[in-house]
C-alpha cells in the first residue's frame, strides 16, 4: 500500500513539474536572457570614477601590506 502512494504522489509531482515547465515556455519567461546576457556589468560613469582616483588612494594589494 505504501509503494503504491509512493509511486502516485511520485507521478503528481512528475506531472506538476512537467506542467508548470511547459506553462514557463509557453509564457517565454527565458527569452530575456540572452538579452541580458549582453548588458554590462557597471555603469559606464562608475567605471570613469574608479579611474580618476590618484594611485595612492587605491586599495593596496595583499603583497604591499606586509
Amino acid at each position: 500500500m505504501i509503494l503504491l502512494l509512493q509511486v502516485f504522489v511520485s507521478l503528481v509531482l512528475v506531472a506538476g513539474g512537467l506542467i508548470l515547465f511547459f506553462y514557463s515556455v509557453r509564457q517565454k519567461d527565458f527569452e530575456h536572457f540572452d538579452r541580458m546576457a549582453l548588458f554590462p556589468l557597471e555603469e559606464d560613469n562608475l567605471r570613469k570614477d574608479r579611474e580618476s582616483l590618484p594611485a595612492d588612494s587605491a586599495v593596496p594589494s595583499n603583497s604591499e601590506e606586509k
